[in-house]
């Protein structure tokens, strides 16, 4: 299961060159996870109201093309693998338009208590959801 979340590159996610900032794919890449949970029905309110929070554990990385100024971009975002207190992402920035994989990495995002900050397991709704084949 994929999900897509399209945007376009702005001046505030260049360097100086009008290339994207290496580290603006890592926040691209985590807006298109919390919009793929959002579409399962957990918005980060209902997360937060649950006392559940996500927090990246680890980050691969590899910037294979530059995207530039005004580039259209897809971030694909499936899930790799999942444990009982974590996910790992597989994430790829493509061009919209030449469909070139610009960068790819692999996320593992870890689910822990609000308050304690110690692993929990993944609320049962969204692992249904996430399981469920569009």
């Amino acid at each position: 299961m994929a999900f897509d979340w399209p945007l376009r590159v702005y001046i505030e996610d260049t360097d100086f060159g009008g290339i994207v900032y290496y580290v603006n794919y890592l926040k691209f890449m985590e807006r298109a996870r919390t919009e793929m949970l959002r579409q399962y029905g957990y918005s980060q309110h209902r997360l937060a109201a649950d006392h559940c929070l996500f927090v990246v554990h680890s980050v691969d990385c590899r910037y294979l093309k530059p995207a530039r100024l005004d580039d259209e971009l897809i971030v694909r975002s499936a899930i790799e693998q999942a444990g009982a207190a974590s996910l790992v992402f597989k994430q790829k920035i493509i061009d919209r338009h030449t469909e070139q994989t610009l960068c790819e990495g692999q996320v593992r995002v870890a689910c822990v208590n609000s308050q304690t900050f110690k692993p929990r397991r993944w609320p049962r709704e969204l692992v249904m959801a996430l399981n469920t084949p569009d």
